[in-house]
Order: structure tokens, then sequence, then C-alpha cells
């Protein structure tokens, strides 16, 4: 898959100052359904077809949203990518296993130098 056109946006990340504060404000005030928290720096929403996650922003967390591509192949379309000279920042690896699958994601920037990523559930 050389371009992301016919990929579906699976999870967008939202950067917040008060993560808590966040989490009531999308569930109580705007009726998002809560999924789970992952400790108190991460929650988790779904909107439709996508994943909401509300995080504290740390490191190079510029305020930006992050696009989460879902991806068949994350090491295919990571070299295919790279090729046209997307700068992606880390490997594809593993972050979580879950009951069914496994979720790996590979991060990059766009030109702009906004955080964006491509993830690959692997069942």
């Amino acid at each position: 898959m050389p371009n992301l056109s016919d990929s579906r946006i699976g999870q967008i990340a939202i950067v917040c100052k008060d993560v808590a504060r966040a989490r009531d404000f999308y569930k109580d005030a705007l009726g998002v359904k809560h999924l789970f928290d992952a400790g108190p720096t991460l929650a988790f929403f779904q909107s439709g077809t996508t994943r909401l996650m509300l995080s504290k922003a740390e490191g190079e967390a510029t305020g930006t949203s992050v696009l989460y591509f879902f991806v068949s192949d994350i090491e295919a379309t990571k070299k295919e990518l790279a090729g046209k000279g997307v700068k992606f920042i880390d490997e594809p690896h593993m972050i979580a296993k879950m009951p069914d699958h496994e979720l790996w994601l590979v991060a990059f920037r766009d030109s702009e130098g906004n955080m964006m990523a491509l993830m690959e559930e692997r069942r």
C-alpha cells in the first residue's frame, strides 16, 4: 500500500493539559462512548469507527492531534513511504497485546513536523 488514500483513520490522539478533565468532558458533555483508561495519562473513546485517545502532552508533543492510519502490513507500508521521502521516527513495534490481536505502531512526521503514525492490528 504505497499511499494512504484508502486507509481508514483508526485513531486520533488528542493532546490534553488535564486528561481527567478532558475525559469527563468527552464522556459527560459530548456523550462519546468511553472505552477505558490506561493509567492517569490516557483515556480511550469510540466515536463511530474512529477511536479517540486522550493523552497528556509529553516530550516532543506540539499540542497537535496525531492521525493514526490503519494499514494491513506496517513494514511494507513503512518501506514504501520511506522510499518517497517520509521520515520515520522509529521502527514498527508492538505497543499492546490485546485479547484478540497485537497492536503495532510506527511514527513519522509530516512535512510540517506534525507527528503521524501507521497502525496495524495483527491477529
